[in-house]
């Protein structure tokens, strides 16, 4: 046998070899990247899921504070408080609080500054009612400014709520002003 011959026969067989390697490690790295743009889409996927519930979750029970703060003040001009009345407003208030302090660690920028602002309105009505039930209310404070700040508040839960729409992409629509048109009484 010719020593040609031989190389050009391991050269075959090597280069045979070498391309079946080659072509299993390219099909190798495709599965990879395959996986890595699967894993990707779930966890987007279960990153909305999350942010959804918990937006849900802080919608509702905002709205339920404000509720309570609205049926607090009706008892303040009708009757005494009784503590089932304080009972009430306060596991409104501690819902909030739980869901606004998950929303802090989910929610992006954007939904979290009309969250804070929504936070903020109802601990501003919460403390003159609170202040207002015990007979001590702070200079200019009546139930009428409560009851004005309180129907602010439902403007501040409509741009939380807009806000949170458009993260999820359920509304398009990138202003977080008037939306769902009701005017909610407070």
């Amino acid at each position: 046998m010719d020593l040609s011959a031989v190389i050009i026969a391991v050269a075959g067989v090597a280069g045979t070899l070498g391309g079946s390697l080659l072509t299993q490690r390219g099909s190798e790295r495709t599965k990879l990247r395959e996986i890595e743009i699967v894993r990707s889409h779930e966890e987007i996927h279960e990153n909305r899921v999350l942010r959804r519930a918990c937006y849900v979750d802080l919608n509702r029970d905002a709205r339920q504070f404000t509720t309570a703060l609205n049926r607090h003040m009706h008892v303040l001009r009708e009757r005494d408080v009784e503590e089932a009345d304080r009972a009430a407003l306060e596991a409104a208030k501690d819902a909030h609080r739980d869901r606004y302090s998950e929303a802090q660690m989910i929610a992006p920028d954007e939904v979290l500054v009309r969250a804070s602002a929504v936070n903020q309105a109802l601990n501003k009505v919460y403390g003159q009612v609170k202040r207002l039930e015990r007979g001590e209310p702070e200079p200019g404070e009546t139930m009428q400014t409560a009851e004005r700040q309180g129907r602010a508040v439902w403007q501040e839960l409509r741009a939380m709520r807009a806000a949170m729409r458009h993260d999820l992409g359920v509304s398009q629509d990138g202003s977080f002003g008037e939306l769902g048109g009701g005017r909610e009484a407070f």
